[in-house]
């Protein structure tokens, strides 16, 4: 059975997650591990974005951290710093149509956030979308 881009985005939060748990409690772990363990498949979309976001971690948080009005990422719950970071990645550094990478950031904060860190997130998008994507 093949799974859906939107699917793949729902393991990669839960990675993402998961590793921001290890990192706050200073808890060892390999990055090929907790993916094995959240999608036990070999999937270059998976590994992409994983890798990309931790790579970029900081970048990404600086520019989130710009767009946050009073607020910043550090304060954002674990989930919401997964999805931040994840679709932020996506908008910045893939060749995913833009709409789309919004689209699923807003989809997977409803489900798994509140309505004010979905509000947040989407003004954040937005933001980046008009002042930092490249427009070729």
């Amino acid at each position: 059975m093949k799974i859906t881009r939107s699917e793949l985005r729902e393991k990669i939060m839960t990675i993402l997650y998961q590793i921001n748990i290890y990192k706050k409690d200073n808890i060892d772990y390999k990055v090929e591990n907790v993916i094995k363990e959240n999608y036990r498949s070999e999937n270059e979309f998976v590994n992409s974005i994983v890798y990309g976001v931790l790579d970029k971690e900081s970048e990404i948080d600086g520019i989130i951290n710009k767009y946050l009005k009073n607020w910043t990422i550090s304060r954002l719950g674990n989930i919401d710093r997964a999805i931040f970071r994840m679709s932020v990645y996506e908008l910045l550094y893939t060749d995913t149509p833009h709409v789309v990478s919004i689209n699923e950031g807003i989809e997977l904060s409803k489900k798994y956030s509140d309505v004010d860190v979905t509000k947040m997130l989407n003004a954040v998008l937005d933001n980046i979308l008009n002042n930092e994507v490249k427009n070729d």
